[in-house]
């Protein structure tokens, strides 16, 4: 028998556009109704959001202003519970306030006497010594604790968490899926949002899905990427197909390899596009699941080709890339500062060669970590199970 509605709260890089974070989203929000319907309960999502009329209107839930205190409290006052993630939420590279928001967020709910719970989150960079104390102390008092990686486990226990009480789980990614009607490549060429990119003619050139973002001040890692696209087109010919995971800045530096590819790629037989138009997470996985093989900067367009069996590389700029590489049997092809264009035009020919074998080694792998990528949820609605 199903109980009464019950509110959670949810805390995350929600409503800012970037398409890995959205899956995150859509990823856990498909994931709790699953199993809070098989554990007898009903969820009801409120998510923190910096734009909550967008997120409401994209997931159909109800969404509140993630900066405005009143609105978060009162949220979090009407909720059984929160959680907190997925994500790299704990970490202080991009900015050292966002380790304190996010501990705030679950301090708050533990003033209020509800159960917290952390879903699958990326602990780390912590530089700021300051910040252990405080992140242990919180952890301490949630219900569950669950990260995407051993990394981040070893991580908090070097922070003096116990390594007993922290579940090592898949990206929430992994477990996310196209809808039966996007899967149908008529239903996908017929939707003028999807997007189309191949006419399905044989013979037509390769399409390579590209994931970039600005990192190297110099912007060699871009510049580089471009020459060993172009290298590789000379030997095959390719349709180069830029996907921007964060608006605006990763279209603006899909704009800037497309500018250095300059016509190389047309004059060798191949295409260049891009899609600055997707922003829901569905879309995206789409595009990436019509593409041959994938290359990458951002670590969700990593996880959106291993789900979908895409053959992918990765360009390392962030520890959190080769935790995720590692954890199916890939390498990077190359960290930002040091990558080399023969390399990226050899590998990426391997890939479009073997791209069977490549699926092929890895499905037990990948089935395993995409079956494993809802336990969190499982864990949160059997909670609430047995407190009804």
């Amino acid at each position: 028998m199903v109980t009464s509605a019950q509110k959670i709260v949810i805390s995350g890089f929600y409503g800012f556009h970037n398409s890995g974070d959205e899956a995150v989203l859509q990823s856990i929000l498909n994931a709790l109704r699953k199993h809070s319907q098989a554990a007898g309960v009903t969820l009801v999502p409120v998510v923190l959001s910096i734009d909550p009329e967008w997120t409401a209107a994209t997931y159909g839930v109800e969404s509140v202003h993630r900066m405005k205190l009143g609105e978060v409290r009162r949220a979090i006052s009407d909720s059984a519970g929160l959680i907190s993630g997925g994500g790299s939420l704990l970490q202080d590279v991009t900015s050292s306030k966002t380790i304190p928001y996010y501990l705030g967020i679950i301090k708050l709910a533990q003033w209020m006497g509800k159960p917290t719970f952390i879903y699958s989150q990326g602990i780390g960079p912590v530089n700021r010594k300051l910040f252990h104390p405080l992140i242990k102390s919180i952890f301490r008092k949630c219900a569950y604790i669950s990260v995407r990686d051993e990394q981040s486990r070893l991580l908090l226990q070097s922070m003096g968490l116990s390594i007993d009480d922290i579940d090592v789980v898949p990206d929430p990614v992994m477990g996310l899926e196209l809808p039966k009607d996007m899967q149908s490549e008529q239903h996908a060429e017929a939707d003028p949002v999807a997007g189309t990119l191949n006419s399905g003619l044989q013979g037509s050139p390769a399409t390579i899905g590209v994931s970039v973002r600005f990192w190297e001040e110099s912007r060699q890692e871009l510049d580089t990427l471009a020459e060993g696209l172009v290298k590789a087109s000379a030997v095959q010919p390719l349709h180069v197909h830029f996907l921007p995971f964060h608006h605006p800045a990763d279209n603006e530096a899909s704009r800037y390899v497309m500018q250095k590819i300059g016509r190389a790629i047309e004059d060798n037989g191949g295409s260049v596009t891009i899609r600055e138009d997707v922003l829901h997470p569905l879309k995206m996985l789409w595009e990436v699941s019509q593409c041959q093989t994938l290359i990458g900067m951002r670590l969700h367009s990593l996880i959106y080709a291993a789900g979908q069996r895409v053959p992918m590389m990765g360009v390392s700029y962030d520890p959190k890339i080769d935790h995720f590489l590692e954890r199916v049997d890939c390498q990077p092809v190359g960290k930002t500062d040091t990558l080399e264009a023969d390399k990226v035009a050899a590998v990426l020919l391997e890939l479009l060669s073997s791209g069977k074998r490549w699926k092929q080694e890895r499905e037990p792998l990948i089935a395993a970590l995409t079956q494993e990528a809802e336990a969190p949820a499982r864990r949160i609605a059997q909670y609430f199970g047995r407190k009804g």
